[in-house]
């Protein structure tokens, strides 16, 4: 056997990024920049109030206070979005709304809250600063300056200032797609019926969600029967289109397990033994002329949902150019539970507060690899060290998140709130 560490290392060192693609930015959301990207724009565009106020020059109100209010007549209103050109005429005001062009002349904006807010007359009862209230044109970003360096995953922030900067189209690492293959005569799409012998497929839909809420795109959920010749043709098909693949089943020593008869040999296709459990069958190439990673995983669903956590999900951020992401954080055992010997273990756990508001942790469901019950409630994995037999009762443990921390975080302080 090897070690989790010696498995992930072989697996990313044979990951590259997909191909670069120029996509229109509503569509490269999630996606990696692979050049700098300047702005075609200065940004504010224009001179603009940041206030409902008034715009003004600001020696007209030379000694304006509370007590002394300076009167200023009102030429009109110039509203956000207002096309036509507005000269400021000395000893005069314009009514402004927030995001409106500055009239020509006018140098301030004072609040309206610093004034009777009148329409044709106003008092103003302060002198701002030069410029007070006033986005000026460029200050944020000038035309040709960075807007986002290459290697920055666009989300929703980014999204908002390339629009603004007159980026229509950008340069992204491409989508990854993946294709997702249970295997097995066994296993019955879900909504069919099920028979004698028969179970659903309940690894497919998982691992789709798992995909797609991961940021990468599940392009073909199927299955795969116990047929060498079936499962070959299937699998030649989706590389020619994939950009990774993911199977389970089939991957262990039994007399029907297909994918490994069918793979073995191919690519740099290799099957192993990892010093884990769940999840100890793995195997892992690049096949066809593409050279798609194919990953192999354990049939068993708690088995294949850990093997996506520790080598799939890190494998598929590298292929998509991103940073792999840290999703482990600590916590304490609130019981005591046995781990394997001489294998580092993932126990699956449910989190708590401690009185400190750590998280503190105690299994839930068996310890079975087929037993999905307990992997709904479960908020993270309990990661055991190899050398360990016995996590103790208020040992610290380190913890593989299965769910987002604001949710669990969410989730715990609902059950404060309410007593549950």
């Amino acid at each position: 056997m090897i070690s989790v560490e010696e498995h992930l290392e072989a697996v990313l060192r044979q990951i590259v990024p997909v191909g670069t693609q120029r996509l229109p930015v509503a569509r490269a959301h999630g996606l990696v920049t692979t050049a700098d990207v300047a702005s075609r724009a200065d940004l504010p565009r224009f001179d603009n109030s940041s206030m409902d106020g008034y715009a003004v020059r600001r020696e007209d109100l030379e000694g304006a206070t509370p007590e002394t209010p300076v009167l200023l007549r009102v030429s009109g209103d110039v509203a956000a979005g207002d096309p036509l050109p507005r000269e400021h005429v000395p000893g005069q005001a314009w009514r402004i709304m927030t995001g409106a062009p500055m009239p020509v002349g006018a140098d301030s904006v004072v609040r309206v809250e610093d004034t009777d807010g009148h329409v044709r007359e106003a008092q103003f009862r302060v002198q701002p600063e030069e410029g007070a209230n006033v986005r000026r044109a460029g200050e944020d970003v000038r035309t040709g300056q960075l807007v986002l360096p290459a290697g920055t995953r666009i989300a929703a922030a980014q999204i908002a200032a390339l629009a603004s900067a007159g980026v229509e189209e950008v340069d992204v690492v491409g989508p990854v797609r993946v294709v997702v293959l249970s295997t097995g005569d066994e296993l019955v799409p879900l909504g069919q019926p099920v028979g004698p012998g028969q179970i659903v497929d309940s690894n497919g839909p998982m691992l789709e969600a798992l995909v797609r809420e991961a940021g990468f795109f599940p392009v073909h959920v199927g299955h795969l029967p116990d047929d060498e010749a079936a499962t070959r043709k299937e699998l030649r098909h989706h590389l020619g289109h994939a950009d990774a693949v993911i199977t389970t089943g089939g991957v262990s020593k039994g007399a029907y397990d297909i994918v490994k008869k069918v793979l073995t040999g191919e690519g740099s296709m290799e099957f192993l033994e990892v010093a884990m459990q769940p999840g100890k069958p793995q195997g892992f190439g690049l096949l066809g002329r593409r050279r798609i990673p194919v990953f192999t995983l354990p049939g068993n669903p708690v088995s294949a949902i850990v093997s996506f956590e520790v080598f799939v999900r890190p494998a598929l951020e590298k292929r998509a150019g991103r940073v792999v992401s840290d999703r482990t954080t600590t916590g304490y055992a609130l019981t005591s539970w046995r781990s394997a010997s001489d294998r580092r273990t993932y126990t699956r756990v449910r989190a708590t507060l401690d009185a400190t508001g750590e998280y503190a942790v105690e299994p839930v469901g068996g310890s079975g690899s087929h037993l999905v019950a307990g992997l709904a409630l479960a908020d993270a994995l309990a990661v055991s060290a190899e050398d360990v037999t016995e996590v103790e009762a208020g040992s610290r443990v380190d913890l593989l998140l299965l769910r987002p921390r604001r949710e669990i975080d969410g989730r715990l302080a609902r059950e404060k709130e309410t007593g549950g």
